[in-house]
């Protein structure tokens, strides 16, 4: 038997939305090339040395000591109840009065947003999404068999207006109103665009116009370097039409997979019930105690100052590197900045000369619902390698972008 004979002996096993996907590469197709010598801009990592390794000990150790086998129980202990306080706590700093009942721990914010998708959605149903947008995320809504409508977006984030007239092309031509709105307003990824205080408010009037839910996911809205924060859509949201995903894997570290939905409680009881089962509650433990010790803004603060640094260094490089007619984003906080290269540049085929020159990125046109757009842009990452890398590594960049201009 064939390898090829091998794997498709089960086709007929899968569910109908895994049939009608298999060959198909879809949104997060196409990984960087083979170049373990160049500069990784490519993905939202922390950097290393910002993890809280002392701190995580302390509480892994504490809540041992404390609770005993208990953490280790189905359920966990005391601390999985301080963790639900210190979240509720950060979401007051940030305007939003959420309560136990309105809270739901997951297992990261992919999760999160998993068990959205799960509760309320139908193969065929219409999500607007922004355009562009974070490629997992629009995976994720995609094996729900969710049709993707993208919306644009500007260095104020979602625009409103084209999101209204999406919604009356819809309603005009009899089709059904989105079910969802999914929209990253704080550093948006790719782009590291915030949708003003306005256009929030835009936001949520047509949302309760047009009868559907806000989708908010909010990984990066504690990492701010500089301005001030609007409001989260969850603060001026008094409909209770907005579901707000969070998580620690920006703040504290991506391998604690801890992530939270804020929603009105009679969509939280309904998650909850679909959210693929139980959570590790021994994490949420440590988290608990790391949140109740006082390490969580402590952590932060020391974050901001090295992504600051990066981010600083990763602009200073870019003006003084890419070709002239190149433009990108200067967000004020976040893990991306965006770039769009000058015509004639098309960012996914000028991947393997950049790689070879030392660098790798994202092209644009994969974080797309549509396909053909995007083609001259491209997502980088500051927030995983040193200052001095960014500066090598936007060197290369250029170089790549000059050739390919030839």
């Amino acid at each position: 038997m064939t390898e090829q004979a091998r794997e498709e002996r089960f086709d007929h096993l899968f569910a109908t939305t895994v049939r009608e996907r298999l060959g198909d590469p879809g949104y997060t197709a196409g990984a960087s090339p083979d170049a373990p010598d160049a500069v990784p801009l490519t993905y939202g990592f922390p950097y290393p040395d910002s993890f809280p390794e002392a701190a995580l000990r302390d509480a892994v150790d504490t809540v041992l000591e404390e609770e005993g086998s208990d953490v280790l129980q189905y359920g966990g202990g005391e601390y999985v109840d301080r963790l639900h306080e210190g979240i509720l706590g950060r979401e007051r700093r940030r305007g939003i009065d959420a309560t136990r009942d309105e809270l739901l721990l997951t297992n990261g914010a992919t999760a999160a947003l998993d068990a959205v998708g799960a509760t309320f959605l139908d193969p065929g149903d219409e999500v607007l999404v922004e355009s562009p947008s974070f490629m997992w995320s629009l995976a994720v809504l995609d094996n729900h068999g969710a049709e993707l409508t993208g919306v644009d977006l500007d260095s104020d984030g979602l625009d409103p207006d084209a999101l209204e007239a999406t919604l009356e092309a819809r309603e005009a031509a009899g089709e059904p109103t989105p079910k969802l709105l999914y929209t990253i307003p704080e550093f948006q990824n790719p782009t590291g665009a915030t949708l003003t205080h306005e256009r929030r408010e835009r936001v949520l009037e047509l949302a309760e116009e047009y009868d559907f839910l806000v989708v908010a996911d909010d990984a990066y809205g504690e990492l701010r370097f500089s301005g001030e924060s609007p409001p989260p859509l969850a603060a001026l949201d008094d409909s209770g039409r907005v579901i707000r995903l969070g998580t620690v894997s920006k703040t504290i570290a991506p391998g604690v997979r801890t992530g939270w939905i804020v929603a009105h409680e009679a969509l939280i009881e309904q998650m909850s019930r679909m959210a693929a089962g139980g959570t590790n509650t021994f994490t949420q433990s440590v988290l608990g105690r790391y949140f109740d010790a006082g390490h969580y803004q402590q952590t932060l603060d020391e974050l901001l100052e090295g992504y600051e640094e990066r981010r600083d260094a990763m602009l200073d490089a870019l003006g003084r590197h890419l070709p002239a007619g190149s433009t990108w984003t200067e967000p004020e906080g976040g893990f991306f900045l965006w770039i769009t290269l000058p015509e004639g540049v098309d960012a996914e085929a000028m991947l393997p000369l950049a790689a070879e020159e030392g660098v790798t990125y994202l092209p644009g046109e994969r974080f797309y619902a549509a396909d053909g757009k995007g083609t001259r842009s491209l997502r980088v990452s500051f927030s995983h390698v040193s200052p001095e890398e960014l500066e090598a590594g936007i060197a290369a960049l250029g170089r790549a972008a000059e050739a390919s201009l030839q």
